[in-house]
Formats: C-alpha cells, structure tokens, sequence
C-alpha cells in the first residue's frame, strides 16, 4: 500500500502564511527538515509574511480602514496585523509602512510586492511541477485595474470555507476539502483548474508506514547490516528513492552500500555516493565476454565475504534476478530482505521468500519526486561531457541524447524545463588564462 506524500502541500502551507501551529500539526510527522528549511529560506519567509498581511488585510479591511481613517494608526501598530513580520520584511529592504494609506492602497502595496517577488520561490519546487500552474495561486491577473482586486476581496470573504485555513490564494473556490491536504490532491486539484491532468503518481506517492517500519524492524534486529546491489538489475533512481524516503537515523545503522556494476550499467551509480551518508563501495566488475555479466558471480562472492569474515550478520538484496535464491539459500544462518522492481521480479521467487520467512518490498513504491538532486548531477555531468562540442550540436537533439544516456524517464515538461534551465543559459566564459570555454548556469 502507498500513501500520498505532503512535501508540495508543507511548501504551499509555509508560503501562503497558514500558522505556524497548523504546519506543525498538519505536516511536522512527515515533513519536519522541509519545515525547517523553509524557515530558514529568505524569499520564502518574506513571500509568507506578505500573504499573511494581504489575507489579514482581506479579512479585517473596512475595520483596518476604519483606524487609519478615524484612529490614526498604521498597520505597524494596529493590533491584528504580525507587527514583528512586518519589522523583518523592512530589514530584508521593504518598504511596507507608509503615511497617509488606506486599506485599497495596502492592498495594491502587498499584491504588487507578491508579484515581483514569487518567482524568486521557483526554486523550492521540483522541476516536474509545472511552476505557473503554483505562481497563479499568487499573483491577481490585471489587479491594478479598477474593481479587480474588490471582487477578489468579496469572492474570498464569500467562500472563505473553501480557502486553505482560510488563507487566501488566488483560484476558484471549491468546496473539494482541504486542497493541501496531500500532495496527490493538491496536483490534481490545480492541474484540473487550468485543464490539465497530473498522471505521474510516482512524483508523490510514497510506501506505506508500515513497509518502512518492517525495514527499520530488519535494521534494529540485526548486528550488522549491509545493502547489496544488483546495478544491471536495478534502478538508480528509484533506489535513491528508496533512502531518500527512509527515516536518515535509521539508515545511519547501516554498515554499507555495496554496489555491484559493470560498464554498462547507468552513469548514476557514479554519483549515488554524495547523495547518502551511508559508506558506498563501487565494485566495477569486468566481463570476459561483452555477452556475458559476471555482476551475479562477483556479488554472491562478495556477499559470503562479508558474512564469514567481516561479521555482517544481515543483508538487503537490492535485485530482482532470481539467480540469487541461490545465494540466499545457500546461507541459512544470515538474515535477507529484498528489493525487487515489480516489472522486473516473477512470482515465482516471492512465493520462495514468502514460504522462508523473509521479508521482501519493491523500490517501486517509494516516492520519486523528491529525487531531483540526483537526477540533476547526473544530467548536468553528462551535459558537461559535451560543452566541448556544443557548437556542432543541435541543442534540441542533445537534450533528448542526454535523458537516453542518463536512463531517466521524463515526461516533456520535464525536459523542456531542464532546456530551459541548463541548455538554453549556457554562456562562453574565459578564463585568467585567457582559454574561452562554455560554462553551465547551475
């Protein structure tokens, strides 16, 4: 069973300035280092304080007018507005107090400053979310135009049920529940609205509590525990899924990543390393012949090594090959869990597992969209290959090519946001030497 992941719901949550206690409540189990990053995020806390001042200003606009008007105060001093938000949002450089406002004027201060400063938020997002389809929740098309912003205000006061804890955000009230509630709704939810359809469930569907726990269950009951991987029968990808999705103090209690590879294999292997906080041991196996792989030989050697002289009492097969039945059979006394890809795995060997005793899950299951840093090394690794060429090259066909080398499924947008980032802000930089070469915008 697979749950729907909250990361995109938390970052929205943060932005559109829901309180603090409701975060906490609502995201903190699932999402407590994305939290903390966010508040330590300059352009997204300053993008949270402005929408917290515009949905107050909403909410209490004629009683805020009222005391500017009659009472003589400003919004620094009148008590429903954060008067510490507002002391931090002018130490980042903003103007926000000004003499001799009303209520409409604020209301244009705060959309203007919104707008000028969203996009600056691009970056806490993964590419394979489609950024105008989030910056619309912001911005108010045409607002300085006459009327625009007033009937925003009274849709919103009309329909404030519907808008997320109340905060406003600029779409169509819906009486769908909470549209942060998962990621999973979220995406649908905004994506119908421009007539679009979110169709990667990989991007925020993640395992179940309960496959991670038996998985930190196998971790704990263990002396020593490695993880052993099949690389020409395994994703890279979804593997890193796998630890990027798991609890990072359990997986401390991991001795080692031993990765088991040849040649031809994906060029992610490479990079896995910089990306865990578990030890990794690269083992590039040679062929005899180009036909013949000798990854399952050298693994289940390695395997036995570690059991019999380095005190390794557990290990997770991260594979889909039944070829290594026979290496779990042939060590009764040591503890297996396997990874297998559903694609990949017969029936026939997890009925094997499943009348042993041992405890089996797919890499399939784990969320893939939180994976972007991985993906993002290996592509811009393999682009840098070809900057020496790049002028002989068509931009459009090099992009395809380098998706193909890197073995990464991507949907089109997905790779036009990649062109557009990297490819297309390419620039000629020269060096003290005076040598010119081609430099990527990372």
């Amino acid at each position: 069973m697979r749950v729907d992941t909250k990361d995109i719901c938390t970052i929205i949550a943060y932005l559109i300035g829901v309180k603090k206690h409701i975060i906490m409540e609502c995201f903190d189990s699932e999402c407590h280092d994305l939290i903390e990053q966010l508040s330590q995020d300059k352009d997204a806390t300053v993008i949270r304080y402005l929408c917290k001042l515009r949905t107050v200003l909403m909410q209490k606009f004629k009683k805020t007018d009222d005391a500017m008007r009659y009472d003589l105060q400003n919004i620094n001093k009148i008590e429903w507005y954060d008067h510490d938000n507002i002391k931090q949002l002018e130490k980042c450089g903003f103007e926000i107090v000004k003499v001799n406002y009303r209520s409409e004027k604020y209301a244009l201060d705060f959309t203007k400053l919104i707008h000028e400063n969203i996009d600056k938020c691009q970056k806490l997002f993964p590419d394979w979310v489609n950024w105008e389809y989030i910056k619309d929740l912001f911005i108010i098309p045409s607002y300085t135009k006459k009327d625009v912003l007033k009937k925003e205000f009274e849709k919103y006061m009309g329909n404030i049920e519907y808008y997320p804890f109340q905060m406003y955000i600029h779409w169509k009230p819906t009486d769908c529940g909470s549209i942060i509630y998962s990621d999973g709704k979220f995406l649908n939810t905004i994506y119908q609205m421009h007539g679009d359809f979110f169709t990667d469930t990989s991007k925020f569907k993640d395992a179940h509590e309960e496959t991670k726990n038996n998985i930190y269950d196998f971790i704990n009951d263990s002396y020593k525990t490695a993880i052993a991987v099949d690389c020409k029968n395994s994703d890279v990808y979804k593997l890193y899924g796998v630890l990027k999705n798991l609890n990072q103090d359990e997986l401390t209690k991991i001795e080692k990543i031993v990765l088991y590879d040849d040649y031809h294999t994906n060029s992610g292997w490479d990079w896995i390393y910089k990306f865990t906080k578990i030890p990794v041991e690269h083992i590039e196996v040679e062929r005899v012949t180009d036909q013949k792989s000798l990854v399952d030989i050298k693994m289940t050697a390695g395997v036995c090594k570690d059991y019999y002289e380095n005190g390794i009492s557990s290990f997770i097969i991260v594979s889909s090959d039944s070829d290594y039945w026979g290496l779990i059979s042939s060590l009764p006394n040591a503890n297996f869990l396997v990874m297998y890809e559903y694609s990949k795995c017969g029936q026939a060997i997890k009925n094997a597992l499943a009348e042993r005793g041992i405890y089996y899950c797919s890499i399939d299951d784990f969320c893939t969209g939180n994976i972007e840093e991985l993906k993002k090394a290996v592509l811009l690794n393999i682009l840098e290959k070809y900057l020496p060429d790049l002028l002989y090259l068509n931009a459009k066909e090099l992009i395809q090519h380098i998706y193909q080398e890197a073995r990464i499924e991507a949907s089109e947008r997905e790779i036009q946001n990649f062109y557009n980032k990297y490819i297309k802000t390419l620039r000629l930089k020269i060096d003290d030497n005076g040598t010119v070469g081609i430099e990527v915008m990372r």
